[in-house]
């Protein structure tokens, strides 16, 4: 019987310890498939910090590094810079990102940085319990704000590409979504878009997935890919918020 499909390379034949509905697993398999399309598998290294992000490191089937909590752009950093050749980038969520990793990812794309950033916004703290993110959307619960983000309060949510993408070091910029097989497909363009700017040497790219939680939205499977639909994606609007590859090439 011919074979239609098979798994990518890039991924280890491991079961999966993430909870059912969660999205990580989809966008793992995505930057694994580009990566090997480009040829790149051998010549990668992932970055991931604390958080379930980190466990990453357990599905990818190419070389990787754990670093501090939110200091994932900085270890990439050194480890571009001593190995210009490789294929660095780091995977990281909201809560780590957007937070206490914000300096890091800030100044890295500022720098220009040739790294790759995938970013996991599900807006809230995964793998802690379910705190309120700089990401969690305005009304939205967690276990810090358990009556809803109240913006008079907390402030409102951090729009990452918005923000990145003023930076002069940053090349390419885009919010994509997991959400539906449409949606799957143009997010993986845009993860290898991304990774071929690194390639090119032009500069920082960062690519955000607006993912799902289930467990700490509290809802279905099915009820929380609904609500990336029509509560993240309307907040978070998706699209290329910078491309200047054009003009580097």
């Amino acid at each position: 019987m011919a074979v239609l499909f098979e798994k990518t390379k890039g991924m280890t034949d491991v079961k999966t310890h993430y909870c059912p509905g969660c999205t990580h697993g989809i966008v793992h398999r995505l930057v694994a498939e580009c990566l090997e399309e480009m040829g790149e598998l051998d010549n990668a290294i992932d970055v991931s910090p604390v958080g379930c992000a980190v466990l990453a490191l357990n599905y990818f089937n190419f070389d990787g590094i754990q670093a501090a909590h939110g200091r994932a752009p900085a270890t990439a950093t050194g480890i571009k810079r001593v190995h210009p050749d490789k294929m660095v980038l780091t995977y990281q969520g909201d809560g780590d990102l957007a937070s206490i990793g914000m300096c890091e990812i800030v100044h890295a794309a500022a720098r220009g940085e040739k790294i790759t950033t995938i970013f996991i916004n599900n807006g809230i703290y995964g793998m802690t319990g379910g705190q309120m993110a700089p990401t969690t959307l305005p009304g939205m619960k967690a276990t810090t704000a358990p009556y809803g983000r109240d913006v008079s309060l907390q402030g409102y949510p951090i729009r990452v590409c918005e923000m990145l993408s003023t930076l002069d070091g940053s090349k390419y910029i885009e919010r994509v979504a997991v959400d539906s097989p449409a949606n799957v497909i143009k997010a993986k363009k845009a993860i290898r878009k991304a990774l071929e700017t690194q390639k090119a040497g032009l500069g920082f790219s960062l690519i955000e997935v607006l993912s799902t939680c289930p467990t700490n939205w509290g809802k279905t499977p099915v009820e929380a890919v609904k609500f990336v639909k029509e509560e993240m994606i309307p907040y978070y609007p998706l699209g290329v918020y910078k491309d200047s590859t054009k003009e580097e090439e």
